[in-house]
């Protein structure tokens, strides 16, 4: 939730106590100011403000009055009132807001804040897939444009996306955009993924499901994180010979091996509440840098190890600066064509409906 203050002393007092030796004194008086001034115009417009998980602490701990991953701020966005509402995430998030609320002004405080996953495919890749694979379901992660999520049959977040596959309860089913995040699927499902993209399958690949007698059923797409694609499974295991006893979590937008090797894999709100829940010696998170700086300003006792300096560039072109000027201006004022609204609107819903 946001801080309440009653002045700028106390927002900047509010800000100290948390993010104390997370960012620096002089930077939190400024954004203090910023923080003060952005409550007071929300208050003062009826708006809300959604922020994602890896949102910067100042932000996320000043201005937000509800935080967590896609799925968590897509229920949000699907009861609120508030008008407007301000999304302090990338396009995608912003889109599926508007989608849920037609009629409310939604303000992406970005102009771009795109993400490589939702530009690893168009709409029109998911119609010439329908063409080959006549009948067959179609799923799109959250991480995908409106016009995308208007093609398919429903659509999914990293936590509930083997949840959303096996609600299917067919034998092929289409997975987009995100490589990874299918292949840790078809591990979790016990199904098997094909990749129908320009790029053939590879042929030792083949080769190999030949062999061992395979049939394919999740057709997949070659889309990744930008981010998490970074992490290696020699990244955890320089980790675990410095620090044995560490318990290492891995977002599944990264490879199946990284997942393999981590202890716990799971969406930014799942990982959360495993740190939370359990009490290890110390922690590595897998994830975009800004989440694990939110946990230790919440659990001060939780010791994280700092490998991840990864930050998203999308996420980070949401700022406290640029959030003041969206209140204030109307800025960037996100629209859906309403027939891409309608269809999408469905495939979000049903997924809604199986969360």
């Amino acid at each position: 939730m946001a801080i309440e203050a009653r002045s700028v002393d106390e927002m900047r007092q509010a800000l100290q106590e948390r993010l104390a030796g997370i960012v620096p004194e002089v930077e939190l008086a400024y954004k203090a100011e910023l923080a003060w001034e952005i409550n007071r115009l929300k208050q003062e417009r009826g708006a809300v403000i959604l922020g994602h998980n890896y949102m910067e602490p100042a932000l996320y701990y000043s201005v937000c009055d509800y935080t967590g991953d896609s799925l968590e701020l897509s229920r949000v966005a699907a009861r609120t009132d508030a008008n407007p509402i301000v999304f302090c995430g990338v396009r995608f998030m912003a889109e599926t807001a508007k989608i849920l609320n037609p009629d409310r002004t939604v303000l992406l405080p970005a102009e771009r804040a795109g993400c490589s996953l939702a530009e690893s495919i168009t709409a029109e890749d998911v119609r010439r897939l329908r063409e080959q694979y006549p009948g067959v379901p179609i799923v799109a992660y959250i991480n995908t444009y409106a016009d995308v999520k208007a093609e398919v049959d429903i659509c999914c977040t990293s936590g509930n996306a083997a949840k959303v596959v096996q609600s299917l309860d067919a034998d092929t089913v289409i997975f987009l955009p995100d490589e990874y995040l299918a292949r840790n699927v078809a591990r979790e499902t016990g199904k098997r993924i094909v990749f129908p993209t320009r790029r053939p399958v590879p042929e030792a690949r083949a080769r190999e499901a030949e062999r061992n007698g395979v049939e394919y059923t999740i057709v997949s797409w070659h889309g990744r994180c930008e981010v998490h694609e970074q992490f290696t499974v020699e990244d955890i295991q320089r980790v675990r010979a410095q620090f044995p006893d560490v318990v290492v979590l891995a977002h599944p937008e990264c490879s199946p091996e990284v997942v393999e090797a981590a202890d716990f894999s799971g969406s930014t709100a799942a990982m959360i509440r495993y740190v939370r829940s359990v009490d290890a010696p110390r922690y590595l998170l897998l994830t975009e840098c800004s989440m694990a700086d939110n946990i230790i300003a919440e659990a001060p006792e939780k010791e994280m190890v700092r490998l991840c300096s990864i930050r998203c560039r999308h996420m980070n072109q949401i700022t406290l600066e640029d959030t003041l000027a969206s209140l204030r201006e109307n800025r960037y004022v996100i629209e859906v064509p309403d027939e891409i609204a309608r269809r999408a609107r469905r495939s979000i819903e049903r997924m809604l409906e199986i969360a």
